[in-house]
């Protein structure tokens, strides 16, 4: 699917600004880090923009939130394991390990997004201003981005640092920084 038509689908299901900002990010940043972790780049940004396609549906019901987004998804004709992926990155509900490259980056990818957007906020909106020192300073202070869970971040340790990681979704969420209405 084409980073268009996966955009389009995902705004048939997400009409609030906020949460369509947070899956374009979680999709670039996906994109990003696909490479280095030996995945395929278009892929990894499909299920980064598809993740919360039923966020707004289930209104952030965490009992059926992942599984409605692989229903939708299915019906929408996406490949049953991009399906499976979303289906299990809701770690409330799927408690077993995430093994794969690509599930263990959503893990990671999902959480860290918002830390690193809400660093470029107090830099004024200024994304450019952001750098890995700033996420890694920002990532110690729990009552900063308190929605950020770390111990997903550290999920992708086992397979990428921690600062090469912050260094890759940086680089991907530059890339789409006016989408997101940072500078």
């Amino acid at each position: 699917m084409q980073r268009s038509a996966a955009i389009a689908l995902l705004r048939q299901h997400v009409h609030g600004d906020a949460l369509v900002k947070h899956c374009l990010a979680t999709g670039a940043i996906m994109k990003a880090v696909a490479g280095p972790l030996g995945g395929d780049p278009a892929r990894w940004e499909e299920i980064g923009i598809l993740h919360d396609i039923d966020f707004e549906q289930v209104n952030g019901d965490m009992e059926q939130h992942g599984v409605a987004g692989a229903r939708l998804l299915t019906d929408a004709g996406i490949p049953d394991d991009t399906c499976r992926i979303i289906a299990g990155h809701n770690h409330f509900l799927h408690t077993a390990p995430y093994e794969t490259p690509v599930e263990i980056a959503l893990q990671a990818v999902d959480s860290a997004s918002g830390l690193i957007t809400a660093c470029a906020l107090v830099k004024g909106g200024r994304l450019s201003d952001v750098t890995v020192k700033t996420i890694t300073k920002k990532a110690k202070e729990k009552s900063f981005a308190a929605g950020c869970d770390r111990s997903r971040v550290a999920l992708i340790a086992p397979l990428m640092e921690i600062p090469v990681f912050y260094s890759h979704a940086l680089a991907g969420l530059m890339e789409i920084r006016r989408e997101l209405g940072l500078e």
